[in-house]
């Protein structure tokens, strides 16, 4: 039983337009491009057959949620729900960035680089942390989500939100990584997807899609920071395609695969790569020579480091012959896979800690407005992800890496700026808004 969450941002508001900050304020009202960008992301969703919507009650998205849900043909209420209400910023609201800068030049800065600490004061003189009282209304959501559908037939649930709760519920399904609100964005209308399942006596996450924004005529976000990353995971191969695990044997792309890169190369058409890093394995490196077709005076270097995790003596095996001879390591690789060493194989430690060793040395390469293109594979991409979003490499399946999928990285030229993922997971240049590249072994 799997509960499939689409988390939107609401569409474009007059607030967002002038650049004022919004908080709870319900002043702030959809514009004509808000408009817009609802009936996209309507026209986007028509084809899942939602089994509930919920919103937060502000005007701005209770808005977008009704015109998202006249392009549905099911007919159903609205759900407004008040633990979907936006930060509350007490004085905050309505003022523009400047503003709050000079006003505030001592909070500020905290609100920026670690805004879960920060603490105002409400008109009755009390204080309080705004970020922490959004984690409790998300906890209160999702817990109340959890008891309703967790144990029922797989459903389809579409949140409507704001940015600030949205970050929250998608970081609450994480385990709340320290410091994880500035390391995900959510724009105008955006979508987020992400499924939670039973596990044992709780519940698991995993996110297949970060800040979708290609339904909007925007095939990748803006760019926030000083150079940026694009993280992409090879095409199929056959051996993904069959569920073999295939890890350090190198497995060639299939003719889907090569078509993958293909409509990749086409989606980042208007992307100037400047540089251009792979995993030594071919799979990888073909797929980055098809993506930089246009360009291929670029030289792509090739980074041992990148490589697949090692299966061992389960590489060219399917999942139900590994079953067969070792039903307990793989029970455990699916629950813990931190404990596994597979035999003759490579632990996901030691894949973490030189897949972010190579990322490491390629951000501190990066100069300002950096275009760069990396192309590695799932379980590297996963642990890479995991060290952003700062997360234990343990919870590699809470990432989702679909063949041909897009990750977008923001670096940052100042070291308290962590990277950003911009997006993550990007698969709708190869069909749809739902992820369908092969689900294989590694």
């Amino acid at each position: 039983m799997t509960i499939r969450l689409v988390l939107v941002r609401h569409g474009q508001s007059t607030f967002n337009k002038k650049g004022l900050i919004q908080g709870r304020t319900d002043d702030s009202l959809l514009t004509e491009e808000g408009y817009e960008q609802a009936m996209k992301a309507g026209k986007a969703l028509s084809k899942i057959n939602f089994d509930k919507i919920f919103s937060s009650p502000l005007v701005r998205a209770a808005n977008t949620a009704k015109t998202i849900k006249k392009s549905f043909k099911k007919e159903q209420n609205i759900v407004f729900d008040k633990n979907l209400l936006e930060v509350d910023l007490s004085e905050w609201s309505g003022l523009k960035i400047d503003e709050i800068k000079n006003k505030y030049p001592e909070v500020y800065p905290i609100w920026k680089n670690d805004p879960e600490s920060l603490t105002l004061k409400r008109s009755d003189n009390k204080t309080y942390k705004p970020i922490q009282e959004l984690f409790d209304q998300a906890t209160c959501f999702i817990e109340d989500l959890l008891k309703r559908y967790l144990d029922k037939d797989d459903v389809n649930i579409l949140v409507v939100g704001h940015n600030a709760i949205l970050r929250c519920l998608i970081l609450f399904l994480l385990g709340k990584p320290k410091q994880g609100f500035r390391k995900i964005r959510l724009e105008n209308a955006s979508f987020s997807i992400l499924n939670i399942s039973r596990k044992d006596n709780s519940f698991k996450t995993q996110i297949e899609c970060l800040n979708q924004t290609s339904h909007l005529n925007k095939n990748i976000p803006d760019q926030i920071g000083d150079s940026r990353i694009f993280l992409i995971r090879h095409g199929e191969t056959n051996w993904n395609k069959e569920g073999r695990f295939q890890g350090q044997i190198d497995i060639p792309l299939n003719t889907n695969g090569k078509d993958q890169a293909r409509k990749t190369s086409e989606y980042l058409s208007n992307i100037s790569f400047n540089k251009a890093f792979s995993s030594s394995m071919h799979r990888p490196y073909e797929t980055a020579q098809i993506i930089l077709q246009n360009k291929k005076s670029l030289k792509i270097k090739k980074i041992d480091s990148l490589v697949e995790i090692s299966h061992g003596l389960w590489e060219g095996k399917l999942e139900s012959e590994i079953r067969e001879q070792w039903p307990i390591l793989l029970k455990n690789w699916h629950d813990k896979p931190e404990e596994v060493i597979m035999p003759e194989g490579e632990p996901i430690k030691d894949v973490s800690e030189r897949s972010i060793e190579a990322f490491d040395k390629i951000c501190s390469s990066q100069k300002d407005d950096d275009l760069s293109l990396l192309v590695a594979h799932d379980a590297v991409n996963k642990t890479l992800m995991c060290h952003i979003l700062g997360i234990n490499y343990s919870n590699i399946w809470m990432i989702k890496q679909g063949n041909g999928g897009i990750t977008v990285i923001d670096l940052f030229n100042d070291p308290i700026k962590p990277p950003v993922i911009s997006a993550l997971n990007i698969t709708t240049h190869l069909g749809g808004i739902i992820d369908s590249t092969a689900s294989g072994a590694l």
